[in-house]
């Protein structure tokens, strides 16, 4: 795999100060990677102001996993120079298959490294699209507790019900290195007091303050 840059070398503790959005659903991780939830479904100037808000921060290449909605025609017709992958399953705790990593992380991986930056988005930003922004910081190198925590300091809600099977994904089926890291998951998600029932409550308070 070729590289573009340093990005691979980019860490949380490099002091640089990730870019922020004001209106828009997302939150950045790492200069070259957001994960967030969907546009405004409610008010259309909302969400035309939200996809330029995402413009100016430089997003070039969007994952939507939501498999209730795909917003690509919509958002082909004002940004026709966004890359867009609809790649939906459902939000269901079902066991998520390799393949759809394999086609989310191929997509972001060559988007980042011909310099764009990616957004992985869903619904809430809660589960799908944190799980496969997780997938892609794995197959960038970085170590699954360090990704953990990134991934966590950009967007608190953030509970990656997808997690392990990315892991299972990223390590393979039986490995020593997946049974290391499913355990680091759990202890991750203790350690952070991060129960998906608490997630969804703030979620939905958030949406009703809105």
């Amino acid at each position: 795999m070729t590289t573009h840059g340093d990005f691979r070398l980019w860490r949380p503790t490099s002091g640089e100060e990730l870019l922020s959005f004001e209106h828009a659903n997302a939150s950045f991780v790492t200069p070259y990677l957001a994960i967030g939830g969907d546009l405004e479904t409610t008010a259309e100037d909302v969400a035309v102001g939200q996809l330029g808000e995402l413009g100016d921060a430089g997003i070039t290449h969007v994952i939507d996993v939501r498999l209730e909605w795909n917003d690509e025609e919509w958002v082909r017709e004002r940004r026709a120079d966004l890359e867009y992958l609809h790649l939906g399953i459902e939000d269901a705790g079902q066991r998520v298959p390799d393949e759809w990593f394999d086609e989310g992380v191929r997509f972001a991986l060559e988007g980042i490294e011909a310099g764009g930056i990616v957004l992985s988005h869903c619904h809430a930003g809660v589960n799908r699209g944190p799980s496969m922004g997780f997938a892609v910081l794995l197959a960038l190198g970085w170590d699954a507790v360090e990704a953990l925590d990134a991934i966590h300091a950009a967007r608190p809600i953030a509970f990656l019900a997808y997690a392990e099977d990315a892991l299972r994904w990223h390590h393979g089926e039986g490995s020593a290195e997946l049974e290391e890291d499913l355990r680091h998951l759990s202890a991750w998600r203790w350690r952070n007091h991060l129960r998906l029932e608490d997630v969804l409550r703030a979620v939905r308070e958030q949406e009703e303050t809105a």
